[in-house]
Order: structure tokens, then C-alpha cells, then sequence
């Protein structure tokens, strides 16, 4: 009988696209990460159609749109329900499985297929709360937590460094390195290699919380880039550059203007905590390779979302420009176990939704019909034709509400409470500098594009199209079906 593939799926938090040297960034130290590149496929526009962690996660473990996933925003404690996950299928496919990391569900420890999760979903404000039940609250769910304690006293916390979970203040990592949660999820990893079921092939989730906030990466990753000369953030000429509210003086600003030293020290943070996993993945392969496991393996890279750090005045995700929205997603193959050009990139537009049919696919197993994604497989292979020609992504975010229509080179951004327009044409402005929405030259791509998201949201209980045209100031919804 021929030996099935293990699969393993690597996704981090709030990584944008850019932040892989093998994707032309000179600056940051990204290794491994280029290996699986050379070794293997990278996707260079793929997106977060929902970018922000839990609809995002929705897309990746079930292969479903946001339409049907109903998760259109950010919003804790929604039961996660789903008939055919991407754990579920693999489980029915006899693999072992295995989530070791954040997962970002609800109830916290809901194994949403898998047969175990080993469980650290970082800071979240709705799990924090010493009134909930205690079968939800983090003290009785977090894993990583309980095992640092164990290492460090009863007193010990993942707040101890004094920085909030979305904060843009940046310090190193108050313990030994060993302790990081980037370390923990390795350490687990490899563990999970010596205890697994050896009579079946595995499929693993190796579930980052970092690059996310808190920018802590312990004192050698931040010392690799605290005197670097680090890439300029990005500032449209449509951008607020005057932050009247001042609001950059909130540590958990999503827009506002930070100081100069501040804004450094926190992409010094960010690329230092990139660094650190990319060196823990190598930690894990080495691993892999002392199992003689390597070469029967394939993994998928990957993020929920990216982080605007600082580009348009912008922080953390939610909004549609690129640094949100973009995600990495790369395929690694050492076993040349895919038939197809490896060290090749591909320029479809990728979403999280194709992970869980790509990744059944590889694998030889069955794809729900439910599934909205795609698999690409074929595209890898040189055999499919047909593929999306836009992504219709969105968030619920108050005034800030959008949706975005993204082709391979352009974009149609707009903001559902306001009426805001933008058109960025990628091809020649792939940094959205330059809002070119009112150009004469562009009306009959913009109406194509503005007619796409009509189409899309015909019906929609929100209201916001009846097929025709687009209706400002609807009540947003982050669940559908739901009230908020």
C-alpha cells in the first residue's frame, strides 16, 4: 500500500505578505521561510477575505465563504457548529490530527474535528473574564498558561511584560527564550512526533500567536533589527496625516500617528518575532528529519491576516489595503512529492478558504462538496484554466465597515456606512498610494468592479444591494443571522 503524505499546516498571526525575504524584502531574515519557496510554490496575492482572527480562522478550517460561514467581523463567544472542518475531513480520511497553538473558537476548547488541541489562543479580552463560567475562562483553558506556571510560579502570566495583546509598544521578552510561546508551540510540536498514533499519517496544525501583539520577540531576535535600517511605512495621499484626535496616543490605536522612535521599535519587534518562528520552524524540520519524516511531508504557510504597521497611519488589520488583507501563503514540498515547477510563483488570487481543499487534495482525500474553496493542486500542476477572478472580501467595524472586490491588478474598496469610494490600480501602485476612484479614465473599471460587489451582496440580510445599486448606511452585522 502506498504511503500516504503527512500534511502539516503552519499559520501564524497577523503576518502581512510582505514580510518574507524571498517575496523581495531585503530587511527581514525569513530563512526557512525562503526554503519553502525555493523547495516549493508561493502564492504572491493571496488574501484574508474577512481579515481579522476568527472569521478568517471560519474560512481556513471549513473551506467555506463568509456568506456561508456567516462570520463577516470580529465577535467571541458564537459557537462554532460546523458539519465538515478541515480537522473532521482528515480525521475521516484515517489520519491522526493534531492542533497545537491558537485556534481562536468557541467554547474555547472546542476541538472543531481534531482529535486533540493542545491549546494557547494569547490574550483575549472575552476569555479574561473572571466571571465567566470556568469552563471558558483562560485560567481553565490555556494550556501554555498552565505550563508556565509550571515553569515560572503560580504568579506567572503572559501579561508580565506589561504590553496589551493589540498594543504597538514593543520591549523583549521578559524570560528565558525557551519559555516563549513561539518556543512552547515547537516544543509541543515536537513532542506531539514521538507521541502520535505511528500506524497512521498525521495531519498537524502548528498555530502561532505571534507576530501578533504582544511585540515581545526575546532580546536576540530584537537586537537583529533595533538599528536596522528598516522600510518606510507606506502613506497614501488619500491618508489622514493630521490625527486630530489625536489618536495616537492610545497604545491600542487603529489609526493615528505614533512617534518615530515608537513606530521603529515596533517593526523592530514585529520582524524580531518573524525571525524567532521561522528559526522554530527550522527547530521543527530538524525534528522531522530525525524522524525520517521530512521527505513524506507537505506544509502550507500561512496567516489569518496581516497588520497595516503604521501604513496609512493605520494599525492592526480590518481594513482592506494590503497590509491587512495580504497574507503569505507558501507551499513546501522537500519530498518533490507534487508534480510541478517548484521555486514558482503563482499570481492567482488565493484565499483562506482554498487551504482546506488544497490540503485534501495533496492528500488523496475527498472534498465536501460544501466547500467554497479552491483547490490548487491543479494550478501547481499546470492543468487548471479556470480560477476566480475577483475576491469579494469585507469587515463589520462601525464607521470603519468596508468591502473590497481585489483582481489581480486592481481594487474597489467601499465603506458601507459612509459611501466612500477608492480604486487603487495594483499593477502600477501595488502600495495604494494613490486613490485614482474619480479618474476619467478609470469610470468603466470602476462601475465593473463596484458591479461585481452589487451582484455579490444582492440579498444580503443587511440590505446593502438590491441588485441594482448600493445602499449606504445599512445596519452592519459581524454574524449573519445574528443581532450584534
Amino acid at each position: 500500500m502506498e504511503q500516504k503524505l503527512n500534511v502539516v499546516l503552519i499559520t501564524v498571526d497577523q503576518m502581512r505578505r510582505d514580510c518574507i525575504g524571498a517575496s523581495g524584502n531585503d530587511t527581514i531574515e525569513t530563512p526557512h521561510l525562503d526554503m519553502m519557496k525555493h523547495d516549493g510554490y508561493m502564492m504572491s496575492k493571496a488574501y484574508s477575505a474577512v481579515p481579522s482572527c476568527i472569521a478568517a480562522r471560519a474560512a481556513l478550517l471549513t473551506g467555506l465563504s463568509q456568506k456561508s460561514n456567516k462570520r463577516l467581523g470580529y465577535r467571541d463567544g458564537v459557537a462554532w457548529d460546523y458539519e465538515h472542518t478541515i480537522a473532521s475531513e482528515f480525521a475521516k480520511g484515517g489520519y491522526h490530527t493534531q492542533c497545537i497553538g491558537k485556534m481562536h473558537v468557541f467554547p474555547e476548547r472546542n476541538l472543531c474535528g481534531f482529535h486533540n488541541v493542545v491549546l494557547h489562543d494569547g490574550y483575549l479580552h472575552s476569555s479574561r473574564d473572571y466571571n465567566k463560567n470556568a469552563a471558558n475562562v483562560f485560567s481553565g483553558t490555556d494550556d501554555y498558561l498552565h505550563w508556565l506556571k509550571q515553569q515560572k510560579g503560580i504568579d506567572a502570566d503572559i501579561t508580565d511584560a506589561g504590553l496589551d495583546c493589540n498594543s504597538w509598544v514593543a520591549r523583549t521578552w521578559p524570560y528565558e527564550e525557551r519559555l516563549h510561546p513561539t518556543n512552547w508551540v515547537v516544543s509541543e510540536s515536537i513532542d506531539f512526533l514521538r507521541r502520535r498514533d505511528t500506524g497512521k499519517p498525521f495531519f498537524l496544525h502548528m498555530s502561532f500567536v505571534r507576530p501578533h501583539s504582544p511585540l515581545d520577540p526575546p532580546e536576540y531576535y530584537y537586537n537583529m533589527y533595533k538599528n536596522a535600517d528598516l522600510q518606510d511605512v507606506t502613506i497614501g495621499d488619500w491618508a489622514d496625516t493630521t490625527d486630530a484626535g489625536e489618536e495616537g496616543l492610545s497604545v491600542t490605536c487603529t489609526e493615528g500617528k505614533i512617534s518615530a522612535q515608537g513606530l521603529k521599535r515596533a517593526k523592530a519587534a514585529y520582524y524580531g518575532l518573524i525571525t524567532h518562528i521561522d528559526h522554530q520552524i527550522g527547530r521543527f524540520l530538524q525534528a522531522l528529519t530525525e524522524y525520517r519524516m521530512l521527505y513524506n511531508t507537505v506544509f502550507l504557510f500561512t496567516s489569518d491576516h496581516g497588520d497595516l504597521m503604521g501604513d496609512h497611519n493605520m494599525f492592526r488589520k480590518s481594513m482592506p489595503y494590503e497590509g491587512s488583507a495580504g497574507i503569505p501563503f507558501l507551499i513546501y514540498d522537500p519530498g518533490k512529492n507534487i508534480k510541478g515547477t517548484r521555486n514558482k510563483t503563482f499570481d492567482n488570487i488565493v484565499e483562506l478558504r482554498d487551504v482546506m481543499p488544497t490540503l485534501l487534495d495533496i492528500a488523496g482525500l475527498e472534498i465536501p462538496q460544501c466547500v467554497e474553496g479552491n483547490s490548487l493542486l491543479p494550478v501547481i500542476q499546470g492543468e487548471e484554466n479556470c480560477w476566480r477572478e475577483y475576491l469579494h472580501g469585507e469587515h463589520s467595524s462601525g464607521m470603519r465597515s468596508n468591502h473590497y472586490i481585489v483582481t489581480k491588478k486592481d481594487k474597489y474598496i467601499w465603506f458601507s456606512q459612509t459611501g466612500k469610494e477608492q480604486y487603487f490600480d495594483l499593477s502600477d501602485d501595488p502600495k495604494e498610494t494613490k486613490n485614482v476612484v474619480h479618474a476619467p479614465s478609470n469610470k468603466e473599471r470602476v462601475e465593473l468592479l463596484r458591479n461585481c460587489l452589487i451582484k455579490d451582496l444582492k440579498d444580503r440580510e443587511e440590505g446593502y444591494s438590491d441588485g441594482v445599486r448600493l445602499f449606504v448606511g445599512r445596519k452592519v452585522k459581524s454574524v449573519l443571522g445574528m443581532e450584534d
